[in-house]
């Protein structure tokens, strides 16, 4: 099978760590109260921040917080297991469009752990087109706008959604999860079908 992977808040606990410290950012450095929507995936949405702000905290932490962040429990030896069942795994991500350093933190990070992916998409906005164009099975991601857009268009998606943010239906093309177990489970019970 062929599976489609996002990085931030799938395999790296990134959008934890940035929420953690946009959360003090706010209170401790600007001095305010800006959160607008707890349950928005994207800063813009979620703080009530002016653009000076949010490109402030975005090249203040952005490139550090990727170099200190986790990798979630369980995400190395999923990968690694379905790499050795002989799935093609495919890295489907955004990382690098604002900060281009933090796709070679990612590279670095995955040598590190010693794990490795078949292809890369660095800087994706249109993960749906990639996702087509690979003839993807499942695609593995944490952003709602990304997961609703690639179920409602087919691809069957898997949608690794943090306690606070918003939900989505499931349905044929779409399942919900919260941690790696669950994805393996899953994806080795759709190949038995």
């Amino acid at each position: 099978m062929k599976i489609g992977i996002d990085i931030d808040g799938v395999i790296l606990d990134y959008e934890r760590v940035l929420k953690t410290y946009g959360d003090l950012y706010d209170f401790i450095e600007l001095k305010k109260d800006g959160i607008i929507n707890r349950n928005e995936h994207y800063l813009r949405n979620r703080y009530d921040w002016t653009e000076e702000e949010r490109m402030k905290f975005v090249n203040g932490y952005f490139l550090e917080l990727s170099k200190q962040t986790p990798l979630i429990p369980g995400a190395k030896d999923v990968i690694n297991m379905l790499q050795k069942e002989g799935n093609e795994l495919i890295v489907i991500s955004a990382r690098g469009g604002m900060i281009e350093e933090m796709k070679d933190v990612a590279m670095e990070r995955f040598k590190k752990e010693g794990i490795s992916f078949n292809t890369y998409y660095w800087k994706q906005d249109d993960k749906l087109g990639v996702a087509q164009k690979e003839h993807i099975d499942f695609m593995i991601d944490d952003s709602y706008d990304v997961c609703k857009k690639l179920s409602s268009n087919g691809i069957k998606t898997i949608y690794f959604r943090d306690k606070e943010m918003k939900k989505l239906e499931q349905n044929e093309y779409l399942k919900e999860v919260s941690n790696w177990g669950e994805i393996y489970r899953y994806i080795k019970g759709m190949e038995q079908l």
